[in-house]
């Protein structure tokens, strides 16, 4: 029996999800398959990542929902190239279906698999799911990229409104129906388990993964509470876009009718995704190349110092803490930590980006490169490079109570805490000097 097959990656839901809805409506029975990347796990440090339990997790809850109707999830474990040779030789694999994905590692990855299906006569259908608006959807009117934030969303604005006034043609924010379709997906059991966290070199980790169900007054007050550690004003689903467990298109259409600042949240997403395929160099590089000529310190015991919240500096401590304690850490905070690395410290932004990568629930390539190169001052849209976050400035307007130091950095009033490791004007002139210095070179 010919059979097509949908590929769960970076999209881990039946509900609005625009490949599957594709591989369903075409007819053919849809085997759905999940692959454990050995590539990808194999570079993860901490074999307790919490992203890879709360991975194994959604894997299990798709896998119940897929059999509920009456089908099952294919869950395997290896190199992706090797398992679809495996999978080509086991099936008659009419087409292949999945959603696209946007770092360099997984572009040639599929490119690679794309190349190994055609020798098989297996057209690769890729759809846009994880954004709104991706690659050249959004540009100029000369069709160059933007660079600059705030006119990337005014058009993006403008095309969501045109979209909604004509009769014809996309509409952006809808949704994909697929439930309709599901009588289309293949009708078995593969009666095998999924490979268990251990199978795949994992423990269970004992962080606690936020909820995707965010009351709507979250949203509402979003752009009063946003900016304020110690509550609860951010809607904390950056782990469920990163994995599609959540819908992008369900919650732009949400934020549209509820709160214009968190709408440009999203947005930012997309710009930054934009970006990524424009720029691919900004993964290892500075934006702005010139910026690649600052001569970083790189001191190793300061950069484990700020890792582990040891910094004397008590909102850049309880931010880096709050890190490894949960997985998360809360934007305002994201800015001031980065900025202090980086201007502070005098340390390459890439050190920070790594970490933040390493250790953050929603880790995501482009937003986490595009925020530490425009803390850095080197990306797109950056801060100035002369602009230097105050540390106790920013808890001053930000954490005036010490709610959030206190609770992340319990001894922050006694003896046990650390002296600062460098002083703040002192540290600022330094950066001011070596920031004009670097930007000063000839041919610059």
């Amino acid at each position: 029996m010919r059979i097509n097959i949908f590929w769960f990656r970076r999209d881990l839901r039946l509900n609005d999800n625009a490949g599957l809805y594709h591989s369903l409506k075409n007819g053919i029975p849809v085997l759905p398959i999940f692959i454990f990347d050995i590539q990808i796990l194999s570079e993860l440090p901490d074999k307790t990542d919490a992203r890879v339990s709360f991975i194994h997790s959604s894997i299990s809850d798709l896998k119940n929902e897929l059999i509920a109707v009456g089908s099952d999830l294919d869950v395997r474990y290896g190199n992706p190239v090797e398992i679809w040779e495996d999978l080509i030789g086991e099936h008659q694999i009419n087409e292949v279906y999945a959603n696209h994905d946007y770092d360099s590692y997984s572009i040639n990855r599929d490119n690679e698999i794309k190349n190994i299906l055609k020798k098989n006569n297996i057209p690769f259908n890729t759809f846009k799911d994880h954004v709104i608006f991706e690659k050249e959807e959004v540009v100029k009117q000369d069709g160059n990229p933007y660079t600059v934030f705030t006119p990337y969303k005014k058009k993006w604005l403008e095309k969501i409104a045109l979209s909604k006034k004509r009769e014809e043609g996309p509409l952006y924010l809808q949704s994909y129906h697929t439930k309709k379709y599901l009588h289309n997906l293949l009708k078995f059991n593969i009666l095998n388990h999924i490979p268990s966290l251990d199978d795949i070199g994992f423990k269970k980790s004992k962080i606690i993964i936020p909820g995707k169900i965010v009351p709507d007054k979250i949203i509402i007050k979003y752009h009063e509470n946003r900016d304020f550690p110690s509550s609860s004003g951010t809607s904390r689903l950056g782990i469920h876009f990163r994995f599609g467990t959540v819908s992008i298109r369900e919650k732009a259409n949400k934020a549209m009718n509820l709160n214009p600042t968190y709408l440009s949240e999203l947005i930012w997403r997309d710009f930054y995704n934009m970006i990524l395929y424009y720029f691919p160099y900004v993964e290892k590089s500075a934006f702005r190349p010139q910026y690649n000529y600052i001569k970083w310190r790189n001191d190793e015991n300061e950069f484990e110092a700020w890792c582990q919240g040891r910094t004397g500096y008590p909102i850049v401590d309880a931010g880096m803490r709050e890190l490894l304690a949960t997985g998360f850490m809360h934007n305002r905070v994201r800015m001031i930590t980065a900025s202090f690395l980086t201007k502070h410290l005098l340390i390459d932004w890439r050190w920070g980006e790594s970490w933040f990568a390493e250790k953050l629930l929603d880790y995501d390539l482009a937003s986490n490169n595009g925020g530490w190169q425009w803390a850095a001052g080197c990306g797109t849209d950056a801060a100035p490079y002369f602009r230097i976050f105050s540390p106790d400035a920013q808890t001053k307007k930000f954490d005036k109570s010490k709610e959030y130091i206190e609770k992340w950095v319990p001894e922050v009033h006694s003896d046990q805490y650390p002296d600062p490791i460098v002083d703040h004007r002192k540290a600022r002139e330094r950066c001011l000097e070596t920031y004009k210095k670097a930007l000063s070179k000839p041919n610059v």
